[in-house]
């Protein structure tokens, strides 16, 4: 997944499709002259449906769609003939794309699972024909529906990436390291700030053919819940995962003072954030003596687990994926 080609914020305008009108028709032949009311319904305009596609990870392909405009539905036909349904239009998107309102922010729905479908905008009902009205006191009405208006709003598809493990740290944490170690994703990884612009996933292997997926989130820094740094952008990335693994590097001075910023941030985005599953990875554990780490231990924050890991030299790789499982579990 090419930094390039990561979208995960569009906004569209979309508009589904007018109902045909009802016909006003009578019953002609060469053996009726004037035969009774037989117009008959509009049809059906299209609808705007989303559709969860576990192949897509992205919003990339929507990103130059500004309009999505369904057909309108055909008016209907002597003979009692019901129009023409208007096409729908089903646009395939990721598993965690969110539909919002672009006006009132309201969510609208979710799509969370591979083939769900939801309508996002239903098409306007077509118009009854003539023939609905005839009863014994109008035996041939002049008159039939109009079709029902389409519906049309400007909404915000957002996508909040579905994984078990989100990675949470500040910049040059070693999440990308430790995630090109455990998994086949080869992110961008060098020694300054802000490598990592958008979310990689990685799948990882775990034993007797097991598996779960990791998410490495950009960089966290303090104020980001106020827009500094890359702000807020990806912290929704965050809401979706069921375990954050909080990576601190052993090269900081203080681990329960950056835990607690990290921590600090995800609450002020989201309070729901602190009711989830947590994990402190101690990374570049390779740096540091033996009496460092016994200071780091006794600074560590009461009632949650550590580990100390080193992605360079493997230490206790496999035992941070042993306890993610576990955790998962």
């Amino acid at each position: 997944m090419a930094e390039s080609n990561f979208v995960d914020y569009v906004k569209i305008f979309f508009s589904s499709g007018k109902g045909g009108a009802g016909s006003v028709h009578f019953h002609r032949d060469k053996l009726t002259a004037k035969g009774g009311p037989d117009g008959g319904d509009g049809g059906t305009g299209g609808s705007v449906i989303l559709k969860g596609n576990s192949q897509l990870w992205t919003l990339l392909h929507l990103k130059y769609l500004k309009h999505i405009i369904c057909d309108n539905g055909k008016n209907g036909e002597g003979g009692n003939k019901t129009g023409a349904k208007g096409k729908d239009r089903n646009i395939e998107v990721p598993l965690g794309t969110v539909a919002k309102d672009a006006e009132t922010g309201e969510v609208i729905f979710e799509i969370t699972e591979h083939d769900q479908t939801q309508t996002l905008m239903q098409g306007g009902r077509g118009g009854l024909g003539n023939w609905h009205f005839k009863n014994s006191v109008k035996q041939t009405p002049r008159y039939a529906q109009p079709g029902e208006d389409g519906k049309e709003a400007w909404i915000i598809l957002e996508l909040k990436i579905l994984a078990d493990v989100g990675l949470v740290g500040f910049p040059n944490a070693g999440k990308s390291t430790l995630l090109s170690v455990i998994s086949s994703a080869k992110p961008e990884i060098a020694n300054y700030p802000f490598t990592t612009l958008v979310p990689n996933l990685g799948i990882v292997k775990y034993r007797d053919y097991k598996s779960f997926i990791v998410a490495d989130i950009p960089g966290i820094i303090e104020g980001a819940a106020e827009g500094k740094g890359l702000g807020t952008r990806f912290l929704r990335h965050i809401e979706r995962n069921s375990i954050l693994l909080f990576m601190i590097s052993a090269e900081t001075g203080n681990i329960n003072k950056e835990y607690h910023i990290l921590l600090n941030e995800l609450k002020k985005y989201n309070p729901e954030l602190l009711f989830k599953k947590r994990l402190i990875a101690v990374t570049k554990s390779d740096l540091i003596d033996d009496e460092l780490k016994e200071m780091f231990i006794a600074e560590m924050p009461l009632g949650v687990e550590y580990i100390f890991i080193s992605s360079v030299t493997g230490t206790n790789i496999q035992k941070l994926k042993d306890k993610l499982w576990e955790m998962l579990q």
